[in-house]
């Protein structure tokens, strides 16, 4: 099936430019033959289920799943092209304003309120998964951390997400639930208003004790669920 869909697309598709390759995964910028059109094409090892579910939503803060095709080993995802910049592309330059900041993580607020009603955890929420498009708009991308929530566990399978942005619990702890996600979005906070992790620079205006209250160590201290953090901002 994954052959099948590799013939299709470059059949109809030329290669634009990779926008990164590694052993277990692989995304590129592909462009339609005809209509002109750019799409990305992610190809990852891993377990499919959360692009599964995501095909099947329209969210303003969420990229468009086209396809997804998995042999049970390799998943292929096609998914909409996101002409804008990472927020880890704009730290380059300049730091964020705290007005710009509270702005940006309220929108991803909406979009991990969405993940989470369907169960699912990002797990790594970092500057390079943050872009804003030319629209202005905010998109939070890159789903291959990302795992579906099971009552039934007692701690995640396997130890994924971005050292210094994941939460504690993301090691080993106990399994990842939306407040991993309130994690990082507090250290990600952080960073876009002072360069640096609150551990060695926390931010020192008023969304100090936010940003200290989303990286509580025990979760339970955290903030419950996105939408109440959107509130508090």
């Amino acid at each position: 099936m994954v052959e099948w869909l590799n013939k299709i697309i470059s059949e109809q598709y030329k290669l634009v430019r990779v926008l990164r390759s590694s052993g277990k995964s692989d995304i590129q910028v592909l462009r339609h033959k005809s209509l002109e059109k750019d799409i990305v094409k992610r190809v990852y090892e891993g377990n499919s289920e959360v692009y599964k579910i995501l095909q099947g939503i329209t969210h303003p803060n969420i990229p468009n799943i086209y396809e997804v095709i998995t042999d049970g080993q390799f998943t292929i995802v096609l998914e909409e092209y996101i002409n804008g910049i990472t927020i880890s592309d704009e730290l380059q330059d300049n730091l964020y304003s705290e007005k710009a900041t509270r702005a940006i993580v309220r929108e991803l607020c909406s979009a991990l309120a969405a993940l989470h009603s369907l169960g699912i955890i990002h797990r790594d929420i970092k500057p390079e998964n943050v872009m804003i498009n030319s629209g202005g708009t905010v998109k939070l991308i890159d789903y291959d951390a990302a795992r579906l929530y099971k009552v039934y566990k007692s701690s995640d399978t396997s130890v994924i997400g971005t050292t210094g942005f994941a939460a504690p619990e993301q090691f080993g702890i106990s399994q990842s639930d939306e407040r991993v996600d309130i994690f990082s979005l507090g250290i990600l906070m952080n960073v876009m208003m002072t360069g640096e992790h609150p551990s060695e620079n926390l931010y020192k205006g008023s969304l100090s004790g936010v940003i200290e209250k989303c990286t509580q160590i025990d979760p339970n201290k955290r903030y419950s669920g996105a939408d109440t953090l959107a509130k508090e901002l």
